[in-house]
């Protein structure tokens, strides 16, 4: 028994021992994995230990030259963020502009020595983890990884700077809009200068030429740095935004609105003429000359930005104007209109080719400017061709029923002297040079001369015409003699006048005068010899015979009167000088008669119960009477109709009605 307790006892103790070794054995397990995973990187380690000599010593070299430039980019990246205090600091830009501009510099070139090398010295040290790969000089897995990173630094991308330049070229653009904000103020003598002959020249420059340096470098470094639209667009609003608060003042809002009449177009082509030489030779040019300054050698960029600054000027809307003039209602007024457009566009053609010409950016403002001009030639010669046949075709139109001078007479006189004048009749010359010019014809002024003085014969000849169409043959000759008065006064001492010649114009002072002479012989000159003294002597001594033959004769003289004046009270003169003399002549004519014919034979019938029925106006009444006579009285409005060669009736020269009228 004791034998078996001790054996039970022996057992027990070598389970004991068993369980402690197992318990041991599990704690281990932990630390056997853990030195299992370490195993790997501990032979990772030794590796090069274990590595042949002359293995390790041929990777030196290698590692050695690529390890050089890596070296050299992670100096310069430390240099990048040491230029970010300098380039990011508030008030930087405007403080001290080129000191930061040469920091910008420095900065740029550190990231193009970044963008040159970072890559290629990626490209070294991917070669040598190959190497070592290849060699088994290190850790594979390692290795790996270090191939994964430099892979990606083989390719790096523009923000190796971490958005330093962006921020920095953000600066610079704020410190751009600054200076053109804080020199952009319109020019607020605009309307003063429209008025003096500076607006003939460039106004001058509101920007210092310090501050205009300024810009250029900014711009210098922002185009360089890709920002070239941005800046063309911060430019042209600021510029074009001073531009449009210059002109606001002058009231432009006629351009976009224009009137489809050429009488009434008068003062908005003059007013139009002079805006546009201020935004040209003004406005514009100092703004070309600011660009130029501004852009430098960047023509291309200049030639744009001006481009936008004249959109802003408006400089479309005053070509659309001038188009406008050129598509009004055909009308012979239309051609001084188009006259006027056309030297204000050619006085300012120099400053156009100066200001838009060559530059593809102003493409549109020089086909609109051609075609303008092209309208307004092609217009103004169709109109002045047309004015002799117009003048023609008024020959079968009726005269003034109170035979008064037809308005077409003193419409045609004073435009045809408006046409030879030193304002219209250069521009006129020229226009038709250009016109023949285009046909491969030649012009000369001695043909415009020729045409105009054709057009004024053609009006003489209607006179003829007028006159026969009047069934009272002393109208007629009242007709006549004011028409050929008029035309005699308001020839002479005129261009057309002298071009006329001194006989011409003479030969209708004699009209007039031949027939003041018909018209009182056939007139007035027939009523005084009712009054005549025959037979009243043979009656001497019959007072009875002598009172009634007395009364019937200023009886006839009475009802022949009465009918004279009561036609010819609707008649006029309407030059005061001739009428005053018409009607001094009448006076003449018929109160002394009177006066002589009731001194004598008056008192016959004075004393009559029924004086009042042959003595019915008294020397003095009837001298008022005769002086009244003649007067013009207001004119309705009314026209001459314009009839084309197939005597279809037309409105195609409005201007002919307003200007021609011969209906009272």
């Amino acid at each position: 028994m004791e034998s078996v307790a001790a054996v039970a006892r022996s057992l027990r103790a070598g389970v004991e021992k068993s369980r402690a070794l197992g318990q041991a054995l599990a704690r281990a397990g932990p630390r056997m994995e853990e030195i299992q995973l370490a195993l790997p990187a501990l032979e990772a380690a030794v590796r090069p230990i274990r590595a042949p000599r002359a293995e390790l010593a041929a990777a030196g070299p290698h590692i050695d030259r690529a390890v050089g430039p890596a070296a050299a980019v992670l100096k310069v990246f430390d240099a990048v963020h040491g230029l970010e205090p300098p380039l990011l600091a508030a008030g930087a830009v405007a403080g001290d502009l080129a000191g930061y501009l040469a920091v910008l510099g420095r900065l740029e070139e550190a990231l193009r020595f970044l963008s040159d090398n970072s890559g290629l010295a990626a490209q070294w040290l991917a070669d040598i983890v190959e190497y070592l790969g290849d060699h088994d000089l290190a850790d594979p897995r390692f290795l790996a990884d270090l191939a994964v990173t430099l892979e990606g630094l083989k390719n790096p991308s523009g923000d190796l700077d971490g958005g330093l330049l962006a921020a920095a070229l953000d600066m610079l653009e704020a410190e751009f809009r600054r200076l053109l904000a804080d020199h952009s103020a319109p020019l607020a003598l605009a309307m003063q200068q429209l008025n003096t002959t500076s607006a003939s020249t460039a106004a001058p420059s509101l920007i210092p030429a310090a501050t205009v340096h300024k810009l250029s470098l900014i711009l210098d470094r922002l185009i360089a740095n890709g920002r070239q639209d941005r800046c063309l667009s911060v430019y042209a609003d600021a510029r074009g935004g001073v531009v449009s608060d210059s002109l606001r003042a002058l009231g432009l809002d006629y351009l976009r609105n224009p009137v489809d009449d050429a009488q009434a177009l008068g003062p908005g082509v003059e007013l139009w003429g002079r805006h546009l030489e201020f935004v040209v030779r003004c406005l514009l040019e100092s703004e070309r000359q600011l660009c130029n300054k501004v852009f430098g050698q960047r023509k291309d960029d200049a030639s744009a930005c001006f481009a936008d600054v004249a959109a802003h000027a408006g400089i479309l809307d005053f070509l659309s104007f001038g188009r406008a003039a050129a598509d009004a209602k055909k009308d012979p007024i239309k051609l001084l209109r188009l006259l006027e457009v056309f030297d204000s566009l050619n006085k300012l053609r120099l400053d156009f080719n100066r200001l838009f010409g060559g530059k593809k950016a102003c493409t549109e403002i020089q086909n609109q400017t051609r075609d303008l001009v092209k309208l307004l030639v092609d217009g103004a010669v169709e109109i002045f061709e047309e004015l002799l046949v117009q003048v023609e075709l008024q020959r079968h139109m009726p005269p003034p029923p109170d035979g008064g001078v037809p308005r077409l007479v003193s419409f045609v006189v004073e435009y045809c002297n408006r046409l030879l004048s030193e304002k219209y009749r250069p521009v006129l010359a020229q226009v038709l040079t250009i016109h023949r010019s285009w046909r491969k014809e030649t012009f000369s002024d001695k043909m415009l001369v020729n045409a105009v003085l054709n057009i004024v014969k053609a009006l003489e000849a209607n006179f003829d015409v007028w006159s026969k169409a009047y069934d009272n043959v002393t109208l007629s000759y009242l007709f006549m003699m004011n028409t050929h008065w008029h035309f005699f006064k308001n020839l002479k001492a005129t261009r057309l006048g002298e071009l006329l010649g001194d006989a011409w114009l003479q030969e209708h002072e004699q009209f007039k005068d031949y027939y003041l002479t018909v018209f009182m012989r056939d007139s007035w000159g027939m009523v005084s010899p009712l009054l005549n003294r025959e037979g009243l002597i043979l009656f001497s001594k019959g007072r009875a015979t002598a009172k009634d033959l007395v009364k019937q004769r200023l009886k006839t003289f009475n009802a022949s009167f009465d009918e004279m004046f009561r036609k010819q009270s609707a008649w006029v003169i309407p030059e005061k000088d001739l009428r005053e003399k018409t009607c001094g002549l009448v006076v003449q004519a018929i109160v002394p008669a009177y006066r002589s014919y009731m001194q004598n034979y008056g008192p016959l019938v004075e004393q009559d119960v029924s004086a009042s029925k042959y003595v019915k106006y008294t020397v003095d009444g009837l001298e008022k009477m005769l002086s009244a006579l003649f007067i013009p009285r207001p004119r309705r409005a009314g026209s001459f109709q314009i009839r084309h060669s197939n005597d279809k009736i037309t409105s195609a020269m409005t201007g002919f009605y307003r200007s021609a009228s011969t209906v009272k």
